[in-house]
């Protein structure tokens, strides 16, 4: 990090630091929004005092984002256009990122002002697909085009199955616990407690399980949540500092090698195939077909692609052995063969065992492009963390007493959290993004039902209306930031 700014002149530095401070200040109010989340319960509950949960919340939020991978982080990234993700670096790029950026923060800040648990995840993908429709539009293209469409829908799907499933196992969970221990202090609220025999925490085991789940959940939400701010970071860092970043230079020659050999068998497989894939994909041979300036993907460029990757990087054990523009247009010709490959991988006239190949040769192809820092995972950890330290009263208050008429038990907590933590865990470990908001919001209402306590009308009203409201209206704010930036700044 020390030398990202080195060899920059001043516009594009000060560009580079705002963006960087737009991605941090995302992640920072994610933390108002959800890792709140992770502590409301277990602070509601006297479980732990308020200063220690925060800071636990926080370390375990950093493991999360440390230890999580990066598949949710590229998910995101991928629901991005491809014609976007290649120029980023470029007039409509950048607006792009400001504009998704700037639309996330304020409706992020706006629900929490008024305490409303909605999600930063369903906030951040509306962005995305705002500013990939009005791409579209912007170049006279059919609106769908502008937006990874089968991505979306699997994202849009789990961010609605997901929900769901929390309100259930949380509500079944619960009256488990109750049938199991039925008059248990578990089943009593902080104040009932308090009143019973002036003790304000929780039973020790009972304790002892809400302070353990809540710190899972705040490691499975830096798991998926933390990975969002990664995707955005290196976004940013791709177009405005490519040289450094457009490639992972600490690769080794072994994953370069696997990089060429995964093109390179790409490359006979469509050989192989060309008469069958004519008619799907226009894969003519053409040696001297030039690659596109701006690096629109054409499947027609695929096999001069493939040539001109093999020469760059034949005999190359290292990326510092090549230029800063030799490896953007690396970068630019790995995300093209992704992109061809993808396509080619959904066609009907292709085995199974042929689209399991083409699936492998992506993931070794991608090795060294979809990557991080270790400087970015720490960044965007300690933002979330800190964001969590600020912010999260107004969350806490709202979950632990304004969801059901009565309350939260201790026994409600440990089922909203342990079905919260385990969900957005599963889904870090298939890459799917998930909201953390939704979920544990939904935990605990099936909670509140299955103890009989009853909802709140006006609370559930307005997480509905904000879970309804925030994908069109980020993607109304986003587009129309995007296509203003476009038109008045050209």
């Amino acid at each position: 990090m020390l030398d990202l700014f080195s060899g920059m002149e001043m516009w594009p530095a000060v560009m580079l630091a705002l963006a960087l401070f737009f991605v941090l200040a995302y992640e920072f109010i994610n933390g108002f929004h959800d890792t709140a989340n992770a502590v409301a319960t277990v602070i509601y509950t006297k479980a732990m005092p308020a200063h220690l949960a925060v800071i636990g919340s926080g370390i375990f939020n950093f493991l999360g984002v440390i230890l999580g991978g990066l598949g949710v982080a590229y998910a995101i990234v991928h629901l991005l256009p491809v014609d976007l993700l290649l120029n980023v670096g470029v007039g409509h790029g950048l607006y792009m990122v400001y504009a998704l950026l700037a639309a996330a923060i304020i409706w992020n800040l706006g629900t929490w002002y008024f305490g409303i648990p909605a999600s930063s995840s369903h906030t951040l993908i509306g962005s995305i697909m705002g500013v990939g429709i009005a791409n579209a539009l912007m170049n006279n293209q059919y609106w769908l085009s502008g937006i990874n469409v089968k991505k979306a829908i699997d994202i849009m799907l789990s961010l609605l199955i997901s929900p769901t499933i929390g309100l259930l196992m949380a509500g079944l969970m619960l009256l488990a616990l109750k049938k199991w221990r039925p008059v248990s202090r578990m089943h009593m609220t902080p104040d009932e407690r308090k009143t019973l025999d002036g003790k304000k925490h929780p039973p020790f085991w009972t304790r002892t399980t809400l302070i353990a789940s809540a710190m899972g959940m705040s490691f499975a939400h830096g798991s998926n949540d933390g990975q969002k701010g990664i995707g955005l970071l290196m976004l940013v860092l791709i177009g405005l500092a490519p040289a450094k970043y457009a490639l992972d230079m600490d690769s080794s020659a072994y994953q370069i090698e696997r990089t060429v050999d995964a093109a390179s068998h790409m490359g006979e497989f469509y050989l192989k195939n060309r008469e069958r894939l004519n008619g799907s994909l226009d894969l003519k041979y053409n040696p001297e077909h030039p690659l596109p300036a701006l690096f629109k993907c054409e499947s027609a460029t695929t096999l001069p692609a493939i040539a001109t990757l093999t020469s760059t990087l034949q005999n190359v054990n290292s990326y510092e052995q090549i230029s800063g523009e030799q490896r953007r247009v690396v970068r630019r010709i790995l995300l093209c063969l992704d992109d061809t490959a993808k396509k080619a991988s959904k066609l009907d006239i292709l085995s199974k065992q042929e689209k399991s190949d083409l699936d492998k040769l992506r993931k070794d192809l991608n090795v060294t492009t979809e990557y991080a820092p270790q400087w970015v995972i720490v960044a965007v950890a300690l933002a979330l963390g800190l964001g969590t330290m600020v912010g999260w009263k107004r969350i806490v208050l709202t979950v632990g007493e304004k969801i059901g008429n009565k309350g939260m038990t201790y026994a409600q907590g440990n089922a909203a959290q342990i079905t919260a933590a385990t969900a957005i865990g599963l889904a870090s470990w298939t890459g799917m993004p998930v909201s953390t908001t939704h979920i544990l919001s939904s935990a605990v209402a099936g909670t509140m039902v299955a103890n009989k306590s009853g909802l709140q009308g006006g609370t559930v009203k307005n997480i509905a209306i904000a879970w309804v409201l925030t994908l069109p209206v980020t993607m109304l704010l986003s587009g129309g930031l995007f296509w203003m930036a476009s038109v008045f700044l050209a």
